[in-house]
């Protein structure tokens, strides 16, 4: 047989066409994916409409994905809120998390306030104590513990719902997951003010006490005007928020470091 013919004969039905077809079909569809101008297309029904739904209605509240979103923070995000807490002129910390308040620095800060109110508190109890009289015994009161947890807890949760409440009840446009971030970073000057208050001079502690108070409590009315504005109800809320905020300050001084 001429060899001529036998190369020049279709190799279609042969075993060597099968890769030409699988790359006609990796062509096309890489087609699809890049270079035909539509782009990559997934599979699967989108998620972002269930999502949106299951947050809308009720039962989005005892859903755990439904808070997912609040604790989706970096550590920059959470230091830079910390910061600005710290500067409370400015009132601008609503604008600054936008469209993200996150809850995970109020679960954080209260944490660490309550241990650190109970830790220093028996320390500063220690410190007088052996300052005054170094015979007597001393023991840990765990009772500085359970009335960190409350009065901290329940103070960084019934306030910030209360105005939410009385807030849309006035008319105006409140959120709660904005008012439950904006108490909560509120309270982080006073984690290192609990630290200070270990000074064994009275007169400066209570210095110390008032002007952490005054920082924490000009943060939130100033913060709460600009988000909020005023009419006259509004600003006696005003008035009220940073009067909480002072007597939770006088209550950490008094029960803790008396």
């Amino acid at each position: 047989m001429d060899e001529s013919s036998y190369w020049n004969h279709p190799t279609s039905h042969l075993l060597g066409s099968v890769p030409a077809v699988v790359n006609e079909e990796s062509e096309a569809s890489y087609g699809r994916r890049g270079g035909g101008g539509r782009g990559y297309q997934t599979l699967g029904p989108p998620t972002e409409g269930f999502d949106q739904q299951s947050q809308n209605n009720w039962k989005g509240v005892f859903s755990i994905s439904s808070y997912t979103q609040y604790f989706d923070v970096d550590t920059d995000v959470v230091v830079n809120r910390l910061i600005s807490s710290f500067y409370p002129a400015g009132g601008d910390f609503f604008n600054k998390i936008g469209a993200n308040p996150d809850l995970y620095g109020l679960i954080w800060i209260t944490t660490t306030l309550v241990f650190m109110l109970a830790a220093f508190g028996n320390c500063a109890t220690y410190l007088i104590q052996k300052r005054t009289d170094r015979t007597t015994s001393w023991s840990f009161d765990v009772g500085y513990v359970n009335a960190a947890a409350c009065g901290i807890y329940g103070y960084s949760l019934v306030v910030p719902v209360a105005f939410y409440f009385l807030l849309r009840y006035l008319g105006s446009n409140a959120s709660l997951v904005r008012f439950l971030c904006m108490w909560g970073y509120s309270l982080s000057i006073f984690i290192p003010t609990a630290f200070l208050l270990l000074i064994p001079v009275e007169i400066l502690r209570w210095i110390i006490i008032l002007i952490a108070g005054t920082a924490s409590s000009c943060f939130v009315t100033l913060n709460l005007t600009s988000y909020i504005g005023g009419s006259n109800d509004l600003r006696m809320m005003m008035i009220a928020a940073f009067l909480l905020q002072m007597a939770l300050a006088i209550f950490i001084k008094a029960w803790f470091f008396p």
